[in-house]
């Protein structure tokens, strides 16, 4: 009878023994695991960090881009109208927008008569910010704290640019570079635009506007170098920008 109790005693204790061992293993396997998991989650946060643009990741610092003086334009603003100029409010300037008028040879104020005509004609809707014409000058056609109809789902937060040319290549000549290259620069800095926030009709639609600069891509990255160049030789005191020239 003895025997068979510490035969049982001996028993329960092999079997506690087992049991804590089992116990042990189960621990330090759970332990494992999450280690593992710990390291493969830091893995992938360090990779995501890696893909992610720094701006997303934290908030971007740059210095203000710097202004220029307003080149002279000329106001011939158009008639409010349902058309050309409804008077809807521009609430904020993400961009520059750079069309081409694709009629060869017209000037920029043919071009602001079409806009006029269309309140009495109701053709269709299109209007522009600014003309630049073929002997340089610039005409504004819609104040810059109204939409112009000129760049589809980018009328809402875009000024508008619109440059005459002599042919059919659409290529501009050197007057109405030059103009467009100073008006672009006044316009990125008075709303604090980097040059990646210029851009072409055709990057907003795929439309074949302003043609040269589409089928020239290397002449399209030579002008925003241009408008980089021009900004950095002819930057002002940011202060120096007068009342006057910020109200136009």
């Amino acid at each position: 009878m003895i025997f068979r109790l510490q035969r049982k005693h001996l028993t329960i204790a092999l079997s506690k023994k087992k049991r804590n061992k089992e116990s042990q293993a189960l621990l330090y396997l759970l332990i494992f695991l999450a280690g593992m998991a710990v390291g493969v989650l830091a893995f992938f946060i360090v990779n995501i960090q890696k893909t992610l643009p720094s701006t997303v990741l934290t908030k971007e610092v740059r210095e203000p881009v710097k202004r220029v003086q307003r080149p002279e334009i000329k106001q011939m603003l158009l008639t409010p109208n349902e058309f050309s100029r409804p008077q809807l409010e521009l609430r904020q300037v993400n961009g520059v927008v750079v069309h081409y008028v694709a009629n060869p040879g017209t000037s920029a104020k043919d071009n602001r008569n079409y806009f006029e005509g269309l309140k009495d004609s109701g053709a269709t809707y299109a209007s522009s910010n600014y003309i630049v014409g073929l002997k340089g000058e610039i005409i504004q056609c819609v104040p810059l704290d109204e939409m112009a109809y000129c760049s589809n789902e980018r009328n809402e937060d875009t000024v508008s640019i619109e440059c005459c040319h002599p042919d059919e290549t659409g290529q501009f000549n050197d007057n109405t570079y030059q103009s467009l290259v100073h008006l672009t620069a006044w316009l990125c800095g008075r709303y604090n635009l980097t040059m990646d926030k210029v851009i072409r009709h055709y990057d907003v639609t795929g439309k074949n506007c302003p043609k040269y600069f589409v089928e020239h891509e290397e002449a399209w990255t030579k002008f925003r170098l241009d408008v980089e160049a021009y900004i950095s030789k002819h930057a002002i005191d940011n202060e120096a920008a007068t009342t006057k020239q910020e109200q136009q």
